[in-house]
Formats: structure tokens, C-alpha cells, sequence
């Protein structure tokens, strides 16, 4: 298995029910950015994310088994 080494200023986080998306960003000392509930777009999604692209990791849930 492969690790991922690099860390970043900023992390976020991405829940994808059906029709919303839950954004939370943290810091690299866990304080909260952003924790946000927004529409399921590319735009809202961009926007929101803005300010911290430069440095961002992140990692994202969608399951649709039920």
C-alpha cells in the first residue's frame, strides 16, 4: 500500500448525500474554516473552496448502496 506524505495548510472534507453536499475544511491545527451545507454543483463547490485552493487536500464520502 501507497501513503500519501505531503501535508497541506488546509483539509477538507466532503459528504455527498443525494441532493446536498457537507463541506468542513480545517487547519493544520484542526480549527474549523468552513462547515457548511451546500447545493450538489460544480459552482457552489468551487466557491466555497476558493480561498484555500492553493494548499488543499482532501477526501470525499458518496454512498448510494441504500
Amino acid at each position: 500500500m501507497n501513503f500519501y506524505p505531503q501535508q497541506h495548510k488546509q483539509y477538507c472534507g466532503i459528504d455527498l448525500p443525494a441532493k446536498a453536499m457537507y463541506v468542513c475544511i480545517l487547519d493544520q491545527a484542526g480549527t474549523i474554516l468552513v462547515h457548511r451545507n451546500l447545493p450538489t454543483t460544480p459552482a457552489a463547490f468551487l466557491r466555497i473552496i476558493a480561498p484555500y485552493r492553493e494548499d488543499l487536500g482532501g477526501g470525499g464520502e458518496c454512498i448510494f448502496t441504500w
